[in-house]
C-alpha cells in the first residue's frame, strides 16, 4: 500500500496531465482564466468543507467531450491507514446505478431485444403479484419503471429485502414483489421507487437471457473504457483503490455498516450496486452527451433518455434514469445523485455544451451539498466556454 507522500506525488503528476488537457480544450487565454478562477473557487470551498468535517474525503472531476480535463481529491480514503482520497479512488455511487440500468435498457431497445413500451410482465410475469393494482389500470411498461411513473411505492414492506449477498439479489426481488404495492396508476405521476428499478434490472436480464451484471459490464463498462467500475469490489483488483465508507450520526463516525454492505445489500443491485471513479463517470456522462467516440446508444434513444417523461412540469422532472432541468435560457442539465451507507455521489452534464462534473464522497452527513456545488461549477464552466 502506498503511503501519503507517494499518493501526493501521484496526485500531482495526475493533475499536471489533466491541466495540460485543460489547456488544449480551452485555447483562448480569456477562457482559461475564467475556467481556472472557477476551479480555484470550487477547490477552495471543497477543501475547507472536507477539513471542517474531519471525516473522510471527496474526489471530483470535470469532463469536456467525455475527457477528464481536471480532477482532484481532498481528505482521506481510509481513516485508519491515512490513505488519501484521489481521483482514481473507487467509491460506491448509490442511485447513480439507476442511470446505468436505464442506459442498458435503451441499448436493449436499440438491439431489438425489447421495446420501451412493452409490458414488463412479458418478461417478468411475477410483476402481476404486485398489491393494490387499480381496476382497469394499464400494464406497467419499461418506460414506466425507468421514469418512476409506474405508481409503485418506494420500498417493499419487507425489511429483509435490503439484506443479503449480491448473488441473491434476484431472489430478493422476487420475494419483494408480493410485498410491494401500487400507490397510484401507471403514468399518472412521478413517484420515486427503488424497488421499481430493481424489477427493471431483473426484467432486462430475463429479456436478454443474460445475467444483469454481465450485461452492464459487456455493453457499458467495457465499450466506454470504465476500468474502475464494477458491481463487486471485494476480493478483486479494484479493492486496493476502494475508499472506506463512513456513516456519521449524532457526531459518531462508524465504518461498520458501510463495510458490511460491500458483500451485498439485498435486492439493491440495479438501483444501487455500481462502484466507480470520477473519470469513469465522466466517460459515462460523455456517452449521455452524445460524444462521438463514446456512442453506445442510437441517437434517438439517447435523446429519449434526456427528454422529460414525468407529467408534472415541462421544465423540470425525470427522464429515463436521469433527473432533468431546463432553465429560462434553454440550457439543459442531466443529472443523478446517489446515497448509500457511508457514501454520497453526484454527477451532472450539460448535453449541449458537453461539460460535466462528478463528485464522490466516502462519508455521509458532510457539509458540502454535492448537487448544489456541482451544478454551480457547471454553470461557471459552461459560461467560460462561450
Amino acid at each position: 500500500m502506498r503511503g501519503p507522500l507517494e499518493h501526493r506525488a501521484s496526485l500531482s503528476a495526475g493533475l499536471l496531465s489533466v491541466l495540460l488537457l485543460l489547456c488544449s480544450a480551452l485555447p483562448a487565454e480569456g477562457q482559461r482564466s475564467r475556467w481556472d478562477d472557477a476551479i480555484t473557487r470550487f477547490s477552495a470551498a471543497i477543501a475547507a468543507d472536507v477539513a471542517d468535517d474531519g471525516v473522510g474525503g471527496i474526489s471530483a472531476g470535470v469532463m469536456v467531450d467525455g475527457d477528464l480535463v481536471w480532477a482532484d481529491g481532498w481528505g482521506l480514503a481510509d481513516r485508519e491507514t491515512r490513505e488519501l482520497m484521489l481521483p482514481s479512488t473507487v467509491s460506491r455511487t448509490g442511485s447513480i446505478s439507476k442511470s446505468v440500468t436505464a442506459v442498458l435498457m435503451m441499448i436493449l431497445v436499440d438491439e431489438g431485444v425489447i421495446e420501451l413500451d412493452d409490458p414488463v410482465s412479458r418478461y417478468l410475469p411475477e410483476i402481476d403479484g404486485l398489491r393494490d393494482r387499480r381496476n382497469g389500470s394499464e400494464d406497467v411498461t419499461f418506460r414506466h419503471l425507468a421514469s418512476h411513473t409506474a405508481g409503485l411505492v418506494r420500498e417493499p414492506e419487507w425489511p429483509e429485502s435490503v439484506v443479503g449477498p449480491i448473488k441473491e439479489w434476484e431472489s430478493r426481488i422476487l420475494q419483494s414483489i408480493p410485498r410491494t404495492a401500487f400507490d397510484s396508476i401507471p403514468g399518472a405521476r412521478y413517484q420515486y421507487s427503488n424497488i421499481g428499478f430493481g424489477m427493471l434490472g431483473l426484467a432486462l436480464s430475463r429479456a436478454a437471457e443474460r445475467p444483469f451484471i454481465d450485461l452492464v459490464e459487456e455493453k457499458i463498462f467495457v465499450p466506454l473504457g470504465m476500468t474502475g467500475s464494477s458491481f463487486i469490489v471485494e476480493g478483486g483488483e479494484l479493492e486496493p483503490r476502494l475508499a472506506q465508507g463512513y456513516a456519521v450520526r449524532d457526531g459518531t463516525v462508524s465504518g461498520e455498516a458501510p463495510a458490511r454492505e460491500h458483500a451485498g445489500r439485498g435486492y439493491k443491485v440495479p438501483n444501487g450496486g455500481v462502484y466507480s471513479t470520477v473519470a469513469d463517470l465522466g466517460r459515462f456522462l460523455g456517452a449521455i452527451a452524445g460524444v462521438p467516440g463514446l456512442r453506445i446508444l442510437d441517437e434517438s434513444s439517447r435523446a429519449e433518455m434526456v427528454r422529460i417523461q414525468t407529467p408534472e412540469d415541462p421544465q423540470r422532472g425525470y427522464g429515463l434514469g436521469f433527473t432533468l432541468a431546463i432553465d429560462d435560457d434553454g440550457n439543459r442539465l442531466v443529472a443523478h445523485g446517489g446515497s448509500v451507507a457511508g457514501y454520497n455521489a453526484y454527477m451532472v452534464v450539460d448535453p449541449d455544451h458537453r461539460v460535466g462534473v462528478v463528485l464522490l464522497r466516502n462519508y455521509t452527513g458532510g457539509t458540502t451539498n454535492l448537487g448544489r456545488v456541482a451544478q454551480s461549477l457547471l454553470e461557471d464552466l459552461r459560461t467560460s466556454r462561450r
